[in-house]
Protein backbone atom coordinates (compact mmCIF):
# COMPACT_ATOMS: atom_id res chain seq x y z
CA UNK A 1 0.00 0.00 0.00
CA UNK A 2 0.98 3.41 -0.87
CA UNK A 3 -0.12 6.04 1.44
CA UNK A 4 -0.39 9.79 -0.24
CA UNK A 5 -1.40 13.78 0.77
CA UNK A 6 -3.40 15.76 -1.53
CA UNK A 7 -4.83 18.95 -0.66
CA UNK A 8 -7.60 20.00 -2.81
CA UNK A 9 -9.41 23.28 -3.11
CA UNK A 10 -13.15 23.08 -4.23
CA UNK A 11 -14.80 26.76 -5.76
CA UNK A 12 -18.99 26.43 -6.66
CA UNK A 13 -21.51 26.23 -4.52
CA UNK A 14 -19.97 24.65 -2.14
CA UNK A 15 -20.45 26.57 1.19
CA UNK A 16 -24.16 26.64 3.07
CA UNK A 17 -24.80 23.13 1.68
CA UNK A 18 -23.15 21.27 3.98
CA UNK A 19 -20.26 20.23 1.77
CA UNK A 20 -18.48 19.88 4.87
CA UNK A 21 -20.00 17.38 7.16
CA UNK A 22 -20.46 15.22 3.62
CA UNK A 23 -16.73 15.37 2.88
CA UNK A 24 -16.02 14.25 7.08
CA UNK A 25 -18.80 11.57 6.28
CA UNK A 26 -17.39 10.18 3.33
CA UNK A 27 -13.66 10.76 3.91
CA UNK A 28 -14.42 8.32 7.54
CA UNK A 29 -16.40 5.79 5.23
CA UNK A 30 -13.76 5.61 2.54
CA UNK A 31 -11.31 5.55 5.27
CA UNK A 32 -9.00 8.19 5.03
CA UNK A 33 -7.44 10.79 7.26
CA UNK A 34 -7.33 14.65 6.98
CA UNK A 35 -9.52 17.50 7.68
CA UNK A 36 -11.57 20.11 5.49
CA UNK A 37 -12.90 23.40 5.90
CA UNK A 38 -14.70 26.61 4.68
CA UNK A 39 -12.41 29.75 3.22
CA UNK A 40 -12.98 32.59 3.73
CA UNK A 41 -13.67 33.16 -0.09
CA UNK A 42 -16.55 31.03 -0.14
CA UNK A 43 -14.82 27.81 -1.48
CA UNK A 44 -13.80 24.61 0.53
CA UNK A 45 -10.57 23.20 1.00
CA UNK A 46 -9.87 19.77 2.50
CA UNK A 47 -6.47 17.66 2.81
CA UNK A 48 -6.81 13.92 2.68
CA UNK A 49 -4.07 11.67 3.79
CA UNK A 50 -4.14 7.97 3.08
CA UNK A 51 -4.55 4.62 0.69
CA UNK A 52 -3.58 6.20 -3.08
CA UNK A 53 -6.87 4.72 -4.43
CA UNK A 54 -8.70 6.41 -1.17
CA UNK A 55 -7.52 9.51 -1.38
CA UNK A 56 -8.11 9.41 -5.57
CA UNK A 57 -11.60 8.18 -4.63
CA UNK A 58 -12.00 11.32 -2.35
CA UNK A 59 -10.93 13.56 -4.57
CA UNK A 60 -13.51 12.04 -7.45
CA UNK A 61 -15.97 12.66 -4.94
CA UNK A 62 -15.64 16.31 -4.60
CA UNK A 63 -16.08 16.77 -8.06
CA UNK A 64 -19.25 15.69 -7.52
CA UNK A 65 -19.67 16.76 -4.04
CA UNK A 66 -22.98 16.69 -1.81
CA UNK A 67 -26.39 16.65 -3.59
CA UNK A 68 -27.11 20.22 -2.65
CA UNK A 69 -23.71 21.58 -3.93
CA UNK A 70 -22.47 22.54 -7.19
CA UNK A 71 -18.85 22.07 -8.17
CA UNK A 72 -17.41 24.24 -10.59
CA UNK A 73 -13.44 23.20 -10.21
CA UNK A 74 -11.25 21.29 -8.08
CA UNK A 75 -7.83 22.04 -7.29
CA UNK A 76 -4.85 19.26 -6.42
CA UNK A 77 -2.54 19.83 -5.21
CA UNK A 78 0.12 16.62 -4.22
CA UNK A 79 2.15 17.31 -0.72
CA UNK A 80 4.73 14.58 0.80
CA UNK A 81 2.37 12.67 3.37
CA UNK A 82 3.11 13.17 6.79
CA UNK A 83 0.59 10.55 8.69
CA UNK A 84 0.20 13.46 11.29
CA UNK A 85 -3.86 12.78 11.33
CA UNK A 86 -5.80 10.28 13.97
CA UNK A 87 -8.91 10.83 12.19
CA UNK A 88 -11.11 12.72 9.93
CA UNK A 89 -12.55 16.35 10.72
CA UNK A 90 -13.93 19.40 10.12
CA UNK A 91 -11.55 22.23 11.07
CA UNK A 92 -13.20 25.58 12.06
CA UNK A 93 -11.04 28.30 10.68
CA UNK A 94 -12.00 32.16 11.54
CA UNK A 95 -11.94 35.00 14.09
CA UNK A 96 -14.49 36.96 16.83
CA UNK A 97 -14.76 40.02 16.33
Amino acid sequence: MSNIRRRAVISGIVQGVAFRYYTRDVARATGVTGWVRNLPDGRVEAVFEGDADKVTAMINWCRKGPPSSRVDTVEVFEEPHRGEFPDFDIAFTGRWI
